[in-house]
């Protein structure tokens, strides 16, 4: 598995007025979601970053105001998921 680590300095840490326990998930739920939006990742490989399940991941685009794309293979998976709930 590939590692991406960066530090950010202090100053910017603090600055960002985050619970320590907390800036982790939500520097990685703000980066998913930018990627996403600007089409650098799909929608699950950037809920995969998140680390939220799929429907908190709709739900957190949605509360950023980020539209929803959604291609053929998407509609071609939820087809086969709704085939094989019959």
């Amino acid at each position: 598995m590939a590692q991406l680590c960066f530090e950010i300095p202090d100053d910017l840490f603090h600055a960002m007025k985050l619970p320590p326990g907390e800036a982790q998930v939500r520097i990685r739920c703000e980066l998913a979601v930018r990627l996403y939006e600007k089409g650098v990742l799909s929608f699950g490989k950037a809920r995969e970053l998140s680390q939220l399940t799929r429907w908190e991941f709709h739900e957190l685009l949605g509360k950023e105001g980020v539209a929803r794309r959604y291609d053929v293979d998407e509609f071609e998976e939820d087809m086969k998921t709704l085939e094989d709930l019959d």
